[in-house]
């Protein structure tokens, strides 16, 4: 026995991230005596500025936005009571395709050894039982996303000390009622573009395919709250719209799969903690 607390780190790319995916489970299992790690790739600055302001326009600091952002992932890191937070702070790479990709110092164009032995000092550090990152394809192709978990598989196999690996998703289930939602509080968008259109219906997973499914509505208030700490960013505004009763019916299932185990846990589970416990 160890007097070692269970550790969860998630490893995510810009500030918000964590509340988005993955605030039910950091807030349930800090709620349960886990100590949760976060781990914050970039700095946020190619995020909204100061009145919607976007990268590229007059008026967008990107220094400025990041320190503006750093502020707020403090605020969500108290809501959703995460033990330790932990920032890389290279440079928001933006979307794919954008010049940020390949600006000096963005996280896209930083060589995968060299973030993956930070990353790894900090899993030999902290000793996470269980660790979540996004997929391949960082969840909708973000290059930062992307990224993240490209220095993620690589820390763990410097280190080899993690028994249970995770990605997130969604169920294509809940992507039809996320857009039926989205239709509903935005009924001026336009049509997407077809391109975009079938890349969309590619994010995700058919039900059957996701190994975890664990229910964090009883902590989806503490997720909306750390949406909120976001306010700068207007990609926000929108979950914020639906009141906390109905963000936490529709955002309150928050769903993995399980790509690394030593426990023998059997799938579906409920807890990405099975196995260890």
């Amino acid at each position: 026995m160890t007097d070692r607390p269970l550790t969860l780190m998630a490893v995510h790319a810009h500030p918000d991230d964590e509340a988005t995916g993955t605030g039910g489970i950091l807030a349930q299992y800090a709620a349960e005596g886990i100590r949760t790690v976060l781990v914050t790739c970039t700095d946020g600055g190619c995020g909204d500025g100061p009145g919607g302001v976007k990268p590229g326009e007059p008026g967008h600091d990107p220094a400025a936005v990041a320190r503006m952002r750093h502020k707020e992932l403090e605020a969500s890191c108290e809501v959703l009571g995460i033990s330790d937070l932990e920032t890389l702070d290279y440079a928001d790479s933006g979307m794919m395709g954008w010049p940020g990709n390949d600006a000096p110092g963005s996280f896209w164009r930083t060589p995968v050894e060299e973030g993956a032995a930070r990353l790894a000092e900090l899993m030999r550090h902290y000793r996470p039982d269980v660790v979540v990152t996004y997929d391949e394809n960082g969840f909708y192709g973000h290059p930062d996303h992307i990224q993240a978990n490209r220095i993620t598989m690589a820390a763990l196999e410097l280190t080899g000390l993690t028994p249970k690996v995770y990605w997130t998703t969604a169920p294509r289930s809940m992507m039809e009622r996320f857009g039926e939602v989205m239709r509903e509080f935005g009924e001026d968008m336009p049509e997407p573009d077809p391109a975009e259109a079938a890349a969309s219906a590619e994010i995700g997973l058919p039900d059957d395919e996701i190994t975890t499914w664990v229910d964090t509505t009883a902590f989806s208030g503490q997720k909306f709250d750390a949406l909120a700490a976001h306010a700068s960013q207007g990609e926000n505004i929108f979950f914020l719209k639906m009141g906390k009763e109905r963000f936490g019916v529709l955002m309150g299932m928050e769903t993995f799969v399980r790509v690394r185990d030593t426990t023998g846990a059997p799938v579906p589970e409920n807890d990405l903690f099975a196995g260890l416990r």
